[in-house]
């Protein structure tokens, strides 16, 4: 059988940066000083974000995971070179383990201050670092289809990228605090299923004509069918600490899409559920990350969290030589081995006792590529 409609899942890749002072290990604002030089090499690959020591980036449309590989380590190394010349440093974490959101400047720009004017304080606090995966569909009716059905697997790569397990110099007893950070935001967390696309972009339209949203833009969902780019953007996960991780969960998202869409071709669907049952699962990543346990809503029963990942791979098995991504997917493994981003930073912690040298070992951590 031809594999050559799997072409279609391309890959595009953000991630948000922290802007760290190299003495202090504090955020920094770094008003605009890295995104100015870094669009002098990158273009609009390098953005900045609301708060001045944040630093987005974006890939280019990728063909497979191996040049979103490529990508995301030349544009962080780009991006830590700019900032070591520019007297900052770098790490990529889901939140600062110390800095206070109260402290941070604001971008001046008109987009951000609006929606400061609109959320206030959820806005202001809202400090936090992710990582958001665009898979490529071509057909919108396919895309919601695949939207409503990977809603059910998005607790289980949460779980891999678990990367903020501190908050304000607290340990906040969770694996991923960003998460109930941004749930302050409206319009967040898992969506609810719809039936098709018509329904919807009607849900969107209403939302607009009752001026809760200006545009689909707003709607920050967990994953959401992009308003603009013909693309499934997966939001839920945390920013990673190192390259390969980021590159591996990328790899997920894109194997369960082909997946969904490989069965449907055969007239096969997978069983959507309620988001209230899913949302039982997401909070259980956020909190325990790969240590816990998931809900096997089939089986009606707490399965271990890395023995659902493991089934999950199972389940994309047959489609992932055909995309290129085996090499990165099995680096899961790898995170099961030495734990996520999380459980490295609390172990730090746990044999330093300083959440200095937590920062410092995520600045040590933004190249690895392994």
């Amino acid at each position: 059988m031809s594999t050559a409609y799997l072409n279609q899942f391309t890959i595009g890749v953000e991630e948000e940066y922290m802007v760290l002072d190299p003495s202090t290990k504090e955020l920094k604002s770094h008003q605009r000083a890295i995104v100015n030089e870094g669009q002098k090499l990158f273009k609009d690959k390098i953005k900045a974000e609301m708060h001045q020591a944040v630093v987005e980036v974006g890939s280019r449309i990728c063909k497979n995971v191996d040049e979103a590989f490529d990508e995301i380590l030349s544009l962080r190394k780009g991006v830590a070179t700019i900032a070591g010349d520019l007297g900052f440093s770098i790490g990529a974490a889901g939140t600062h383990p110390f800095s206070l959101w109260e402290t941070q400047l604001i971008s001046d720009q008109t987009r951000y201050q609006e929606l400061l004017n609109e959320l206030q304080q959820a806005a202001r606090s809202n400090l936090i670092f992710g990582l958001h995966v665009h898979v490529g569909i071509e057909d919108r009716r396919m895309a919601i289809h695949i939207a409503n059905t990977a809603r059910y697997f998005l607790p289980h790569i949460y779980a891999l990228s678990t990367n903020s397990p501190f908050w304000e110099s607290r340990n906040t007893g969770y694996k991923s605090y960003r998460s109930k950070v941004f749930d302050k935001f409206p319009r967040t967390g898992i969506p609810d299923y719809f039936e098709s696309i018509e329904a919807y972009d009607n849900f969107v339209e209403l939302l607009i004509k009752t001026n809760c949203i200006d545009d689909a833009k707003k709607i920050w969902w967990d994953l959401r069918v992009h308003p603009t780019f013909n693309t499934i953007e997966f939001r839920i996960c945390d920013v990673t600490m190192t390259v390969q991780e980021s590159i591996t969960i990328t790899a997920l998202f894109q194997a369960i899409c082909a997946k969904i869409y490989t069965l449907r071709r055969q007239n096969i669907n997978f069983i959507n559920y309620q988001r209230a049952l899913i949302n039982e699962n997401k909070w259980r990543a956020s909190r325990y990350g790969i240590e816990g346990k998931l809900i096997d809503f089939g089986k009606e029963k707490e399965i271990p969290t890395q023995d659902l990942i493991n089934e999950l791979l199972e389940f994309v098995d047959g489609v992932v030589d055909d995309l290129g991504s085996r090499t990165h997917i099995e680096k899961v493994n790898q995170i099961f081995e030495r734990g996520t981003g999380a459980d490295r930073q609390l172990k730090v912690f746990k044999e330093t006792g300083s959440l200095i040298e937590v920062v410092k070992y995520i600045e040590s951590s933004f190249l690895q590529t392994d």
